[in-house]
């Protein structure tokens, strides 16, 4: 019995894993391609391509976020059972429930295209929101495919689907924004939105593809079918996948929608400010969601993807009733997220306008707003790790509540910021970071409320923030360095990263900042362990 609970621990570890790889790929991938991209359609086009793209991914937040959890919950408890009948009637009916929220919200996306655009003040998005409508259709089906693998406990097809996904999205992306440039900055952001699409299709082709590959598997599950239960009505189906997804659905699109209340105030605060005009308001926004967005999110991805490997072995502990291991668990989590999270919010705002010039050359501007709003990484990061956890022990709603109060407190922020003149568009980056704060503290109180757990400061906060200020004081000296004996911006900054990671890494293992726990989770953490422990470092 206890062997068979550390297979299935083991093995919920291992898939939990493959995803987390891939969602780190994958977001590398999309970072990469954004790089070349700006440097071609510059701030302006950015601000129009993430204009029309924060709304198509509001609706597809609405039509498809929560389907692959429920689905792969609900076809997860029928399989146990042996109730195949019913697996079999999750799939087709979760297949039309998506079918329809996803025509409908492409429809409303690709009718109401120029609606939406003078809505937010900007109507040169009106192509991307034509272009992308289609693809809210493609995800929504999309998502039932990944949830149904997922409820076999099976992660590799969804995985392999997310990295196609990816690669044909970045080409397509690049070479449509490419061939459309010559007809105005607006064609060439529709046509980068466009390769989502694409992208979007090699993703379903890749999932479909292992569906029928798999039907001999399944049709070997379905003659297996135990009999003797009555099988679940067509409605009774629904029921349950809306009960399931609905509070998903609505915790994701309330921090949708502070991407929303960014894009809908920041040109009407920078237009009631009086001092930019309509290009100048774009370039700005486009700055905020090209750059600092972009570069932002990718470390924030790194993070909650490691952790989203012992994810899992919480919530097991949680319906084991073991209280200890869930507590340890929960704090170990916490601590992975800060000891990444911590050092590239540091790091990226001590050389916040070097990054950009590096990876911008093009288009610099804006290391201004994440020299500012780097801090942002630490607090959506912790955000996102707590509500997987409160997820895991059954707090559904609670991460709901929170970015609702966060994304309250963020509207006044911006109200105000943005009008000032001198502070424009970094208005939306520090009322960012009040967001996140909000959100981040009362997750961590409902958690310490539903746990009562002693959270390990030492070891989450005060020893990562040591080694990174530790680390931001050596990178700068390392890059004012390397200025004065190669006199290149972009070796110079390079160098200086390099030197941080290092500095970083032996400034936590002096500050015994690494536990044996942590280290376990990654690639070769007994090795790891073992040369830290020769030097009495963990």
């Amino acid at each position: 019995m206890a062997e068979n609970k550390r297979k299935t621990g083991t093995s919920f570890v291992k898939q939990a894993t493959i995803l987390a790889v891939a969602s780190i790929l994958v977001r590398i991938l999309g970072f990469a391609y954004r790089v070349p991209l700006t440097n071609m359609i510059g701030n302006v086009g950015n601000g129009i391509y993430a204009a029309g793209y924060y709304i198509y991914t509001f609706f597809l937040i609405l039509s498809s976020s929560g389907l692959p959890a429920a689905i792969s919950k609900m076809v997860s408890e029928k399989a146990a059972l042996g109730e195949f009948r019913n697996v079999r009637k999750i799939f087709r009916v979760s297949l039309a429930v998506a079918g329809v929220l996803g025509l409908l919200g492409a429809s409303i996306m690709f009718f109401g295209a120029g609606f939406f655009s003078r809505l937010i003040d900007m109507e040169e998005s009106r192509y991307t929101l034509i272009s992308l409508a289609p693809t809210v259709f493609i995800c929504a089906v999309m998502s039932v495919y990944r949830g149904w693998f997922q409820g076999f406990n099976t992660t590799v097809p969804t995985a392999v689907s997310q990295v196609a996904e990816q690669i044909f999205h970045a080409v397509s992306s690049i070479a449509l924004a490419g061939l459309l440039l010559g007809a105005g900055i607006e064609f060439a952001a529709a046509g980068a939105t466009m390769g989502t699409g694409i992208g979007a299709l090699a993703g379903l082709v890749a999932v479909v593809f292992f569906y029928f590959r798999s039907r001999r598997s399944f049709n070997a599950k379905y003659s297996a079918d135990k009999g003797g239960y009555k099988t679940d009505t067509s409605a009774q189906v629904v029921i349950r996948l809306f009960k399931t997804a609905v509070p998903i659905i609505t915790g994701t699109a309330i921090f949708s929608m502070t991407n929303l209340i960014d894009m809908k105030m920041t040109m009407s605060r920078l237009a009631a400010s009086g001092a930019f005009t309509t290009e100048q308001a774009i370039d700005l926004y486009g700055r905020l969601t090209g750059k600092y967005v972009t570069l932002t999110t990718l470390p924030i991805a790194i993070s909650t993807a490691l952790a989203t490997a012992v994810l899992p072995s919480i919530a097991a502990s949680v319906a084991l009733k073991d209280e200890r291991a869930t507590k340890a668990k929960v704090n170990t989590s916490l601590r992975l997220t800060m000891i990444i999270s911590v050092p590239a919010a540091i790091g990226m705002g001590a050389l916040a306008n070097q990054i950009l010039y590096l990876l911008f050359p093009s288009y610099p501007e804006g290391g201004d707003l994440l020299a500012i709003g780097a801090i942002s990484i630490i607090f959506l990061s912790l955000s996102q790790i707590e509500t997987g956890v409160l997820q895991g022990i059954g707090r559904i709603y609670v991460p709901a509540f929170s970015a609702l109060i966060g994304a309250l407190c963020k509207i006044p922020l911006n109200y105000v910021l943005i009008a000032i003149p001198s502070i424009n568009v970094r208005g939306a980056v520090i009322s960012t970071i009040g967001c996140y704060v909000v959100a981040a503290g009362l997750n961590m109180l409902a958690l310490k409320r539903a746990t009562k757990i002693r959270f390990d400061f030492g070891s989450m906060l005060i020893k990562p923030i040591a080694a990174s200020l530790i680390m931001g004081a050596g990178c700068l000296g390392t890059y004012k360095l390397s200025m004065l004996i190669f006199h290149h911006g972009s070796l110079s900054t390079l160098i200086a990263i390099f030197v941080a990671i290092i500095i970083y890494v032996v400034a936590l293992a002096l500050l015994r900042g690494f536990k044996r726990e942590d280290l376990a989770l990654l690639p070769m953490g007994g090795k790891i362990t073992g040369l830290l422990e020769k030097f009495g470092l963990v």
